[in-house]
């Protein structure tokens, strides 16, 4: 394996309990990515995201304008989501919904929240998905 493909997975609650870190090889031009479960008591609605959630699921794409990364995420969610019945993509621009952000605890962008159809997230992720990875993480949600 070269260097810098190597991420580190934790299973950390919102609490600070955390749990066994896992390492998940993935490649990728953006160094280490962090990938974790989400807070499944937390739930989002249409009224903070500002659309409807999906049938099934929705990825939830937190961005900034000047993000490069972002572009790439959209483009992979997006596909994602028109390629899966029921899931929807709601990108948020982070500078202009900063209470969000900060109640979500997201740190970097793009940072990518999975719910399932009641809107609790099941996982989440920053850093540049692969489209496998996606899929895969849809899987705990529907």
């Amino acid at each position: 394996m070269r260097p810098g493909r190597e991420i580190l997975i934790t299973s950390a609650s919102r609490r600070g309990i955390p749990g066994p870190p896992r390492t998940l090889h993935q490649g990728g031009p953006t160094g280490r990515r962090q990938v974790r479960d989400g807070d499944g008591s937390r739930r989002l609605g249409a009224a903070e995201l500002g659309a409807e959630l999906g049938e099934r699921a929705t990825l939830v794409q937190f961005s900034s304008a000047f993000c490069q990364p972002c572009r790439a995420t959209r483009r992979t969610l997006s596909e994602v989501a028109a390629m899966v019945d029921g899931v929807a993509h709601i990108e948020i621009d982070a500078e202009s919904r900063l209470e969000l952000v900060r109640a979500l605890d997201i740190a970097r962008t793009p940072t990518v929240l999975v719910l399932d159809a009641a809107g609790r997230v099941v996982r989440r992720g920053s850093g540049l998905p692969r489209r496998a990875d996606v899929i895969a993480a849809l899987g705990d949600a529907v």
